[in-house]
Parts: structure tokens; sequence; C-alpha cells
């Protein structure tokens, strides 16, 4: 079978192929990731549009390390009114980004690509509706507590299959797209391509 890299530091997406039974290396591709998606919101691009071009570079970037190898890039974006979110720096963040989607409908858009020989042989794209509960500070600070620093790996500063779920009044999309990767169409690929057993 053809080796399987996953072109991410997401703790969240290995453990979704690890859960699903797929071996892997992890190697995070190194891109500006900040610097791609200002410009693009800058030039009118959609949300959509940003993660899969990064999620394209980045399987893109990877593969030419490992030529062999069928390489799994993704990304994702939230969006809000307009406003798009990034990984709070900083709990402190996390707490002004929650308070800003309390009581609010937001969107995640997340992109995932396979390259193969540096070039991109495979992508998907999922999107997600979200809607949270009106959340006062004392509600944002416990679930901070909780949740711990595990908060500044997401864009949303949630974990929705931890406890973040209590900060929602509404869910629609597919439940791993929301985590950060169209899991199923993607299974479906590598199936096809003989990459894990059918």
């Amino acid at each position: 079978m053809s080796a399987l890299v996953l072109a991410s530091s997401s703790a969240t997406r290995s453990k979704l192929l690890r859960n699903a039974g797929l071996d892997f290396t992890a190697q995070p591709a190194r891109v500006d990731e900040e610097s791609i998606k200002t410009s693009m919101h800058a030039e009118g691009a959609k949300p959509i549009e940003a993660a899969q071009a990064l999620a394209d570079l980045k399987a893109a970037r990877i593969s030419s390390n490992w030529p062999d190898a069928f390489v799994v890039g993704a990304d994702q974006i939230l969006e809000c009114e307009g406003v798009w979110f990034d990984k709070p720096e900083s709990i402190a963040a996390a707490q002004g980004q929650l308070a800003s989607l309390s009581g609010r409908t937001h969107h995640l858009h997340t992109a995932a690509a396979v390259a193969k020989e540096g070039t991109l042989i495979w992508r998907d794209s999922a999107h997600a509706t979200l809607t949270m509960r009106t959340l006062d500070d004392a509600a944002i600070a416990s679930y901070l507590a909780s949740a711990g620093d595990t908060v500044l790996a997401s864009v949303g500063a949630y974990q929705l299959e931890g406890r973040g779920i209590q900060l929602f009044a509404a869910v629609q999309g597919d439940f791993f797209s929301i985590l950060g990767l169209p899991l199923l169409p993607l299974l479906d690929f590598l199936r096809g391509h003989g990459v894990v057993p059918a």
C-alpha cells in the first residue's frame, strides 16, 4: 500500500485518521496562512475558496518531499457575518471570540486536498452552520476554565466533540467536517486508490 501523509499539525485531524484505523505520518506544512487569508479576504474571495487554496498548498508542498505518498492537506475557515476568524492566540482572545459568536449563527468552511508526486489529484469541501447559545461572561469563563489551552487549536475557540457542544443551540453539517476533515469522502477516495483496504 502507498504511504499516507497528513500535512497538518492538528491533533484533531490526526485523531480522526487514527480512529479510522489509518497508518500515516504527520508532517506539518510551513505555510503563511495568515498572509494568504488576509490577501484573499481583501480580494473578495469566499471563505471556502481561501480554505481550499490553503489545503491545496499544504498538500502540494509536502508532496514534494514524499513523491510516492498520498499527501492530505486541509484547512478550515470560520465566518460570521462577513468576519473571518482565526485560531485565538490566547485565552483572552478566545474569550473575545466566544463573546462575538454568542447568540449568533456562524459558518464553518472546511476544505481538503490530496496530492501525489506534487500534483493535486483530489479535492473536497464541506459547509456547516452552527448557532451558539447566548452566553454570559460567567458561562464563557467556565467553559474556558474547563477546556484550557485546547481551545487555542480551534478556529472557533471551542471543541464540539467535548464540552464545547454545550455552547450550541443548533448544529447543521457533517460532524467530521466540523472537526476539520471531510472524513467520509476522503476515506472513499483512499479506498478507491488502494491506500486503505476496501
